[in-house]
């Protein structure tokens, strides 16, 4: 997308029309010619098409051509018109993911193609001109997010569980969505009865007119084209898996150092940072700035470099035996697919822990949330809310839904918050006139019935041995952290106890890789960063250094294997 025209679709704020919009002038065309190659369009002819692989950036060199946006229920609404020194891209046009938008010859059209890969080779080449491009395509994802017009349409009764998880999904992969509300529009009801579905059904409409009913994460980022179903044979450099600040570090500095990488998440880019409402103590944003702001430049930074996504995409196991002819490790995901690779790196974190209450699978969903975006925000406008957990993200969230709920009733374990969250977030909570801190308290039952969700909840004040009742509908749980390291089960990574990775010094005298580097696990050529490893710091910039400092010992470990196949 890029415009010659002030005819625009989408709202803009006239600041960064600019800076979204910029026209290339014939010096920087001539920069971009030996990237692309020249094509000839008539008029009527399709150059992309929504919800098919994007072909990459065009540059228009004569004529014109029209975007427009699509939700797959047959609305199309024009997004921009460009001319001669426009250029059609946005994020995904990166990685050559799924267009989200439709653009055709308006008149004869001569532009210059310039494909995924080359695209990524001319925004490191040219860095005064790639750093205008990468910005322009940053601000048409969120235009195209703020617009809600194109990419899946999610119908449904508002506030089900169905559409508030595909919902949080689709917001936590940056991904454009549009929602509509089967109590206030015929047209989606009336769908949802044309397939059979029960009025508390969700359908996804998309963009190519599919449809499907209650799908799972993953069956709708198959069907949206997010993640691919190709079998990748190659063998990789590294492959990361886990897509939090932890893994896109290393993604994007191995990618940048032009190692081949693979990054894998099982739902969204930005791990628990993601969910965090503000970061306010991370280097270099005196502001703060939101945990997807932030994972959402990294995830753009490493495709930048050229590192591969498959998100959503779960591992399932590896093997760590080393008995192919090429010494790979061989990981195997959950939809049966094998990747291989000659190092990995695991940064697939922690989830938060369920603590011991009765029924608290009934209501998750329902009432009971692992984390405080603005959607969950939202619904608790002018209510009450609990909040359990007396960590970092614990404060953040607290303080984030401080500013909708009328209170926000902040349980902790402990006699206070000191021993566990930072003094800036302590002294932000103090501040907080409708953020209620409970003490030395532990929830004990949830509320509620199948029909209505989450209606109430009790807690325990153990050190006066007395039982609250409160009545509210929302409960966030931000208690202590679970290592995900379950698929490693086989492989030989050690960990401790309670299931964190052991490297470098933890490991055991006897483990060959314990003097190989503080963040090699046993096995050789498999390395741990971040909040999975035992001992790590859980902060967002230790994270990132690890992630940084792991990509030195994969060239390390890289060099040797290099030179023992060189030498046999």
């Amino acid at each position: 997308m890029s415009d010659d025209s002030p005819e625009n679709a989408i709202p803009l704020d006239p600041s960064r029309r600019e800076q979204m919009f910029p026209l290339l002038d014939a010096a920087e065309i001539a920069r971009i010619r030996r990237f692309g190659m020249l094509l000839h369009f008539t008029r009527g002819e399709r150059l992309f098409t929504a919800g098919e692989p994007g072909p990459g950036m065009f540059v228009v060199l004569s004529g014109a051509v029209g975007v427009t946006q699509r939700d797959g229920m047959g609305h199309i609404e024009p997004v921009v018109r460009h001319g001669p020194g426009g250029f059609s891209a946005e994020v995904g046009s990166l990685s050559g993911r799924p267009a989200l938008v439709d653009g055709v010859a308006e008149e004869d059209v001569a532009a210059l193609l310039v494909p995924p890969g080359q695209l990524r080779a001319l925004i490191i080449a040219e860095a005064d001109l790639g750093e205008r491009l990468v910005r322009a395509l940053i601000l048409r994802r969120v235009a195209l997010i703020q617009a809600g017009a194109s990419g899946p349409v999610l119908i449904g009764p508002p506030q089900s569980a169905g559409l508030l998880r595909l919902q949080s999904f689709l917001d936590r992969n940056g991904y454009p969505h549009h929602l509509m509300d089967i109590t206030r529009d015929a047209d989606a009801a009336a769908l949802l009865e044309q397939y059979g579905a029960a009025a508390a059904d969700v359908l996804a409409v998309c963009p190519d007119g599919s449809v499907l009913i209650n799908p799972t994460e993953t069956q709708l980022a198959r069907c949206i084209g997010m993640v691919d179903t190709i079998d990748h044979t190659e063998l990789f450099d590294v492959i990361v898996i886990g897509a939090g600040p932890a893994g896109l570090a290393t993604a994007v500095y191995a990618a940048s150092e032009g190692l081949r990488v693979l990054v894998l998440d099982r739902r969204a880019f930005g791990g628990q940072a993601g969910a965090s409402a503000r970061i306010e103590n991370y280097l270099g944003c005196p502001t703060g700035i939101s945990g997807q702001a932030l994972a959402g430049r990294a995830y753009v930074q490493a495709q930048k470099f050229g590192a591969e996504m498959l998100i959503p995409a779960q591992a399932q196991s590896l093997d760590c035996s080393r008995q192919e002819s090429d010494a790979a490790l061989l990981l195997t995901l959950a939809d049966g697919r094998q990747l291989r690779a000659k190092t990995v790196v695991i940064a697939t974190g922690a989830r938060y822990r369920r603590p011991a209450v009765p029924r608290l699978a009934e209501f998750e969903g329902r009432g009971v949330w692992y984390w405080a975006s603005s959607l969950e925000a939202k619904m608790c406008s002018q209510a009450e809310v609990l909040l359990v957990g007396g960590g970092n993200s614990a404060g953040q969230a607290a303080v984030f839904l401080s500013r909708y709920a009328a209170k926000v009733n902040l349980l902790v374990r402990g006699p206070g918050l000191d021993a566990s969250m930072s003094r800036y977030l302590i002294d932000r909570i103090e501040a907080t006139p409708n953020i209620e801190l409970r003490p030395n308290s532990e929830l004990t039952q949830l509320h509620g019935d199948a029909a209505t969700g989450l209606t109430g909840v009790s807690w325990r004040d153990n050190k006066h041995g007395t039982e609250q009742q409160l009545p509210l509908r929302n409960v966030f749980l931000f208690v202590g952290a679970e290592p995900e390291t379950g698929w490693l089960k086989g492989c030989g990574v050690a960990t401790d106890s309670q299931g964190f990775v052991l490297t470098g010094e933890r490991l055991p005298a006897s483990a060959e890789a314990a003097a190989a580097g503080a963040l090699q696990t046993s096995v050789a050529g498999v390395f741990a960063v971040g909040d999975v490893r035992s001992g790590s710091v859980k902060r967002v910039g230790a994270a990132i250094g690890e992630g940084a400092a792991a990509v030195a010992l994969i060239h390390q470990r890289l060099s040797a294997t290099e030179a023992i196949t060189s030498s046999v």
